[in-house]
C-alpha cells in the first residue's frame, strides 16, 4: 500500500465522522446563515479541533463568506478545506539532522506511544542509511528499556542503556559519548513518561538538554512530543506544557488509527505554532509516516465534497 493508502486507511474514522459530516453539509447546499456556522462549529469541537482554533478558523470563513458573497455550503467547505492545509502548513517541517551526531531528544507521557515511535523512527532512518544509536534513558521502567532494545535491534540500530534506577543523566551522558567515538549521525534519545505537573522530572529533563549541549555543542537538534491522538484535547494540553518546559520542535501524532478525533493535529499546530513531523499509522515497524499536510488534508477529506 502507499504511503497516502496507509494515511487514508489510518483516517478512516476520522473520516467517516468529520469527513461524512462536512460532505453532507456540503452537498446540501445550504444558505450561509448563523445556523450554518453554529453547526459548522459544532463539527469541529466534536472532531477535537479545539475551542481556539475552531473559533479562529469559523470566524476567518465568515470574513471569507461575506467578503467574497458565498451563498451555499459548499463554497464554505471548499474553503474550509484549503483553510485546514493552510493550518498544518510550517516551516522546518522535516527532522534537522545537519549537524553530527544530530540528537533528538523524545518526551511524553507513558502510554503515548513514545518508545514504539523511537523504535520505528529508528526503523526509518537506518532506510536512510543513517548510523543510529538509541539511548535508554528511561531507566524507571525496566520493561521501557527492553522494549526500546528490542525495537533497536529490528532496526538495526546502536543501543545505550543503564541500569534500572540509574541516574537519566548519566546515561545520556554515556550515549553522547559512544556516539561521538563511533561516528553515530542520529541519536534518539528516550525519556521517563514523564507527568507534566512533575517538576522534578521536567527538571531532570532540562539537565539532559543541558549535558547533550555540553558534550556536543548543541543543544539537541530537535525535541519531539509523542501525544496520543485517541486522547483529544488532553493531547493538546500535553503539548502546551511540555513546550513550555522543552522547547519543543516538533509534534509526533501516535494511533491515529483508533480515533475519530483526528482534527487534534490542527489545533496543537494552531495553538503551539509547532510542526507535526511525524505521524503514527499502524503497529507494525514501518508505520511512522512524515507528516505532509496536503496529503493528510487530502486524506481526511476524499469522501468531502
Amino acid at each position: 500500500m502507499s504511503w497516502f493508502g496507509k494515511i487514508k486507511t489510518a483516517l478512516a474514522r476520522t473520516r467517516e465522522a468529520f469527513g461524512g459530516e462536512l460532505e453532507t453539509m456540503a452537498l446540501a447546499r445550504r444558505p450561509v446563515d448563523d445556523e450554518l456556522w453554529h453547526d459548522l462549529d459544532e463539527i469541529l469541537l466534536k472532531a477535537d479541533f479545539g475551542v481556539p482554533t475552531t473559533a479562529k478558523i469559523v470566524d476567518a470563513l465568515k470574513a471569507v463568506a461575506k467578503q467574497d458573497r458565498y451563498e451555499t455550503s459548499d463554497q464554505v467547505v471548499a474553503r474550509f478545506r484549503r483553510d485546514v492545509q493552510n493550518f498544518l502548513t510550517l516551516p522546518a517541517m522535516g527532522l534537522d539532522l545537519s549537524r553530527k551526531p544530530a540528537v533528538v531528544l523524545v518526551v511524553g507521557v507513558n502510554g503515548s506511544g513514545k518508545t514504539t515511535t523511537i523504535g520505528k523512527l529508528a526503523a526509518l532512518l537506518r532506510t536512510q542509511r543513517k548510523r543510529v544509536m538509541v539511548v535508554a534513558a528511561d531507566t524507571f521502567r525496566a520493561a521501557a528499556a527492553e522494549q526500546l532494545e528490542i525495537w533497536a535491534a529490528r532496526a538495526g540500530a546502536e543501543y545505550i542503556r543503564g541500569a534500572e534506577g540509574s541516574d537519566p543523566s548519566s546515561v545520556v551522558f554515556d550515549g553522547m559519548s559512544a556516539a561521538k567515538a563511533r561516528g553515530v549521525d542520529v541519536v534518539l534519545v528516550d525519556t521517563a513518561g514523564r507527568l507534566q505537573t512533575k517538576t522534578n522530572l521536567m527538571e531532570e529533563l532540562k539537565k539532559m538538554r543541558r549535558i547533550i549541549e555540553r558534550e556536543t555543542g548543541a543543544p539537541p537538534s530537535e525535541t519531539l512530543l509523542v501525544v496520543d491522538g485517541t486522547t483529544g484535547q488532553n493531547a493538546l494540553s500535553q503539548a502546551k506544557l511540555f513546550n513550555e518546559a522543552t522547547q519543543l520542535t516538533g509534534v509526533v501524532v501516535t494511533k491515529l488509527d483508533s480515533t475519530s478525533k483526528g482534527g487534534v493535529l490542527v489545533g496543537i499546530v494552531d495553538q503551539l505554532v509547532v510542526p507535526v513531523k511525524y505521524i503514527g499509522i499502524g503497529e507494525s515497524q514501518d508505520a511512522l509516516a512524515p507528516f505532509d499536510p496536503a496529503a493528510f488534508t487530502r486524506a481526511l477529506f476524499e469522501t468531502a465534497a
